[in-house]
């Protein structure tokens, strides 16, 4: 995980991971947990950038 992935992951956690797993179902998932709520989409983020 790089820094800039970190702080993307903070500011706008779907872009994070469109960088590490590309337009796929993580990148889905993690645009709709983000417009729920920023919290969710930077924990799915984090959990996506570290796995």
């Amino acid at each position: 995980m790089t820094i800039l992935e970190i702080i993307l992951a903070l500011l706008i956690p779907p872009v994070a991971v469109a960088l590490r797993k590309g337009l796929s179902g993580a990148f889905l998932l993690n645009l709709i947990l983000t417009l729920l709520g920023i919290v969710p989409g930077i924990i799915h983020a984090f959990y996506v950038l570290t796995k």
